[in-house]
């Protein structure tokens, strides 16, 4: 009997045959869409964006006058820089961490950047 595409059988191979980092990008990127943001690889510089992601990295950047703090978050397709000046530490801010952010898409040395965004910590599910 032919499993049909996206049957039980296909799915199952899939979830068998595949990297673990590809899969759980695959269910970041569909997590993301859900909740209805953006999709981080079809953001562009200038735009109004929603976007959800894990947070990958979190450290603080002090420089001679005004202290950062950087967070990379990725959404399974494509990584966005968090960026609060000013701040040294925000609670709840921390790898692992899911988290939906919105603001105004920047470009920094051709790296997607929001800064200063709004954001909401999400629960685990």
């Amino acid at each position: 009997m032919p499993a049909k595409d996206g049957g039980y059988f296909s799915r199952l191979v899939r979830k068998l045959t595949t990297d673990v980092e590809e899969l759980d990008a695959d269910d970041l990127s569909q997590e993301s869409e859900k909740s209805g943001a953006r999709r981080a690889c079809d953001c562009r510089s200038g735009e109004e964006v929603t976007v959800l992601g894990r947070l990958r990295s979190v450290e603080l950047c002090p420089s001679s006058e005004v202290a950062t703090l950087e967070a990379e978050l990725f959404d399974g397709t494509d990584g966005v820089t968090l960026v609060w000046l000013g701040r040294r530490r925000i609670p709840g801010i921390e790898p692992g961490r899911t988290v939906k952010a919105r603001g105004r898409m920047a470009d920094r040395d051709g790296r997607k950047v929001l800064y200063n965004p709004y954001y909401e910590l999400q629960t685990t599910s």
